[in-house]
Order: C-alpha cells, then sequence, then structure tokens
C-alpha cells in the first residue's frame, strides 16, 4: 500500500513523524480516515481515538482531544491540543479524573461555566479510558 508523510505535534513537542499507511482521527464532526493520494484537506479535531498504521502494518493508537488536522500536498499535519498514545495512558489515573469530573457536573448546579469545564473534563477521561481498554 502506499504512503504518506505524517507529522503529530503538540504544545509540548514533536509526537511522531514518518511514514504511514493510514490515519484516522475523530474530527468535530465525524471520524475522517486518510490515505495516500488524499485531497487536500483542513479541518478541526475533535475528541476520540486517534490511529495510524505504519508502513509494517502496526497499527499504533492514541487518544487525541482538540486542534487542527490537514492534509496539504500529500503530507499530513496533525495539531493536537492533547496527544496520547494508548501505551502511556494510566487507566487509574484516568478513571479517577472521570470521578471527580462527575461529582463537579453534579455541583455545578446554576453555574454553567463550571458545568462546561467538568464536562469537558469527563469527556477527556472518557476518551482515555476507551483508548486504554
Amino acid at each position: 500500500m502506499s504512503t504518506f508523510h505524517l507529522k503529530i505535534s503538540t504544545p509540548d513537542g514533536l509526537e511522531y513523524e514518518g511514514d504511514v499507511e493510514r490515519l484516522r482521527v475523530r474530527m468535530i464532526d465525524g471520524d475522517v480516515c486518510l490515505l495516500a493520494r488524499h485531497a487536500n484537506y483542513v479541518s478541526a479535531v475533535g475528541a476520540g481515538e486517534t490511529a495510524i498504521t505504519l508502513e509494517s502494518g502496526e497499527v499504533k493508537e492514541a487518544a487525541c482531544i482538540g486542534g487542527m488536522l490537514s492534509m496539504l500536498d500529500g503530507e499530513a499535519n496533525l495539531i493536537a491540543t492533547t496527544f496520547e498514545w494508548k501505551e502511556e495512558i494510566d487507566l487509574d489515573r484516568a478513571k479517577r479524573a472521570k470521578e471527580r469530573a462527575e461529582a463537579r457536573i453534579a455541583a455545578a448546579k446554576n453555574d454553567k461555566k463550571e458545568l462546561m469545564l467538568a464536562e469537558a473534563k469527563l469527556q477527556r477521561a472518557l476518551v482515555r479510558i476507551n483508548v486504554k481498554q
């Protein structure tokens, strides 16, 4: 299968750079899968699982939340707000974060800002748990 160049970066630095056969990312309006020779594309990243298929056929999974994805002239760039490879996710920590977020949601009552923040934290924890399991 043909490959294309992919670069994944976050505010903390470079997470991956190399040639891949496939990239699947959760966008704000659903999943997108990029292959070699894909049309130029730019969109906002949502929250969910990201997977890359290497030339060897190995699939690497990660939790990816927020950012931008572009495929321009045969090269893909994923600039993520949060990106964690599956093997780096601490499941116990993610479960504790989920519990804290649920408690914050219950306590938010009429504070819309606090509720939105707590819901975002819950979504992040759920994505990490789902990717790890």
